[in-house]
């Protein structure tokens, strides 16, 4: 399934939204300098409700989850919206 990077705030905040539009994954940098990865699914998904959120060192780190991420929940591939 098709991913959209539907959001995009000079980096430091990008968000992808799954073609179904059931879930999303949002990366953005901390205060700190650190990164936070997160996943939300809805309820409505056929795979079912799921929230995950996991702290990354460097921008690296956090794009391997994000890919990792896209890849678990219905493929890596990807179209940009800008």
């Amino acid at each position: 399934m098709e991913w959209t990077r539907n959001r995009r705030d000079d980096e430091d905040l990008v968000e992808w939204t799954r073609a179904d539009g059931y879930v999303t994954i949002r990366r953005r940098r901390r205060a700190d300098g650190g990164w936070v990865v997160r996943l939300d699914r809805l309820y409505q998904a056929p795979e079912g409700s799921g929230y995950r959120r996991e702290r990354a060192d460097d921008v690296e780190s956090a794009g391997g989850l994000v890919e990792a991420w896209k890849s678990e929940n219905g493929g890596a591939e990807e179209q940009s919206s800008t």
